[in-house]
């Protein structure tokens, strides 16, 4: 049974930026036992048209509440992916999830023109991305629209998503 939850509606990019401090946070703490309890290894392919998608990211929003309700997230290259929720590639915390997935293809021609020593501006930056061609139809970008859900189990979790128009 999935519950529904109601959640202010926000962008891909907006959810990216916001997980992104606990990330960073989790780099610095490294793979030892954080306190955060068991999570459980889950990759799998993400497809579009049966063809992999080439490069994107891929967002889990746990549905529940409490300790264990925290989102994981992953890298989709050449159509595969592997979760992260605190350190890279420890997976996933057991639950149900709504999931959403971004891939786009930016073009950062202006952004690494206006670039100062090496540095993009990141004005320049959400430019692109805002501008950037979906890989994928943009409602899997919302949890809601996309309509993307997964069970976390207790265990090696193998779990793929065939994307349609």
């Amino acid at each position: 049974m999935f519950l529904s939850v109601k959640r202010p509606r926000r962008t891909f990019l907006d959810r990216t930026l916001a997980l992104a401090p606990a990330l960073a946070l989790g780099a610095l703490v490294g793979c030892s036992d954080d306190g955060l309890g068991k999570r459980y290894p889950v990759s799998g392919t993400v497809t579009y048209k049966g063809q992999p998608v080439q490069k994107g990211q891929i967002m889990f929003y746990a549905t529940g509440n409490g300790a264990e309700a925290r989102s994981a997230t992953g890298s989709i290259v050449n159509g595969k992916y592997t979760l992260t929720t605190q350190s890279d590639g420890d997976g996933a915390f057991p639950g149900d999830y709504v999931v959403s997935v971004a891939a786009r293809e930016a073009d950062m021609s202006e952004a690494k023109a206006n670039a100062k020593g090496g540095t993009f501006r990141q004005d320049d930056v959400s430019k692109a991305y805002a501008n950037a061609k979906s890989l994928v139809p943009k409602k899997y970008e919302d949890t809601e629209k996309g309509g993307l859900k997964a069970t976390v189990g207790q265990k090696s979790n193998t779990i793929n998503f065939e994307l349609t128009d």
